[in-house]
């Protein structure tokens, strides 16, 4: 039995997601949703279902919704979220958000709570930590083949011009980074921050950050908008006691090194993933599995909560940056 599934926002990550449920056998396409009636009528025609041009419109329809992926857009990618995710959620509809969960701490705080109240599964797409290779090195911290993790280190940059507010790099990008360090080190408790602006840049398009994680273990970050290029998005550094993990580009390269022995570890494209772009159809169909197996809400991987965990150390590091202080979260 098919999965009935809706979309939200049929801009690019839209037509994503629905690229992503096209291919799969155990999903139905029943409804996209966009403000713009164009885009939506484009959606439409193009993967045989109807359009709609608000939420209320299509919860008002009567179709059958099993769960929704919100795809909207707004200001620093997250400001369109709350509106469309509050009316979802309403309606007790699971709902797959796109990150940042939002702009604005106290709206990802009422979606959450929302969510919580109504018992429903509230996903966010942190599609980073679902690749195979994370999957891999996950094992080997929770197999205790590192020993203990005294260090985690993130650097995630790409090309992007973007003007659109002073703290859309750190808002739109570092949800992602953020959540692979929570993914592998736990709550982040202290953070301490630096910004630069680069070269004819008005936005804050560069940072570094020193974070303490709750359980002791040392955290940095290095993001940039200035920097990349056509390699090297992303690069992961786990350092335990016994040994050390090297994940590069998100999914592409797993490097293992032990502290002991020169016998190290290469993997290359694990799983058969090749790139950045195959990770949606990773983290969407883990959506598609939870949903089909009707796992409890608390229990969905890359959870609202984990998003707005994830969210109040970015709020946190740009106090630390205003006030020049250690903040405590």
């Amino acid at each position: 039995m098919a999965l009935k599934v809706a979309i939200v926002g049929m801009g690019g990550i839209g037509n994503t997601h629905a690229g992503v449920y096209q291919k799969r056998d155990d999903v139905q396409l029943v409804a996209v949703c966009d403000i713009i009636k164009e885009r939506a009528d484009k959606a439409a025609e193009k993967y045989g279902c109807p359009a709609f041009y608000s939420v209320k419109d299509l919860l008002a329809s009567g179709i059958q919704i099993d769960a929704a992926s919100m795809c909207t857009a707004g200001v620093e990618n997250g400001g369109d979220h709350y509106e469309p995710t509050m009316q979802l959620l309403n309606a007790g509809i699971p709902t797959l958000g796109e990150k940042p969960i939002s702009n604005d701490l106290a709206k990802a705080k009422e979606m959450v709570a929302l969510a919580k109240a109504k018992k429903v599964r509230y996903g966010i797409n942190l599609n980073h930590r679902f690749t195979p290779a994370a999957l891999k090195a996950r094992y080997w911290v929770d197999s205790g083949r590192l020993g203990e993790l005294n260090i985690i280190n993130m650097t995630m940059w790409i090309n992007n011009p973007n003007e659109s507010s002073p703290w859309f790099h750190i808002r739109a990008l570092h949800p992602h980074s953020l959540d692979v360090m929570r993914y592998f080190g736990g709550d982040v408790e202290k953070v301490q921050a630096w910004f630069k602006k680069g070269k004819g840049r008005k936005i804050w398009s560069n940072v570094q950050v020193n974070l303490l994680f709750k359980n002791g273990i040392l955290g940095h970050l290095t993001g940039s908008y200035d920097a990349g290029g056509s390699y090297g998005l992303e690069t992961l550094e786990v350092v335990g006691s016994d040994a050390r993990f090297v994940l590069r580009d998100a999914c592409e390269h797993l490097e293992y090194y032990p502290r002991f022995s020169r016998e190290t570890e290469t993997y290359d494209y694990l799983g058969g993933m090749m790139s950045f772009g195959e990770t949606f159809g990773a983290r969407i169909g883990r959506w598609v599995e939870q949903n089909i197996q009707g796992v409890r809400p608390e229990e969905i991987d890359a959870s609202g909560e984990d998003a707005l965990k994830v969210q109040t150390i970015i709020e946190g590091i740009i106090e630390s940056f205003q006030t020049e202080k250690i903040v405590t979260l």
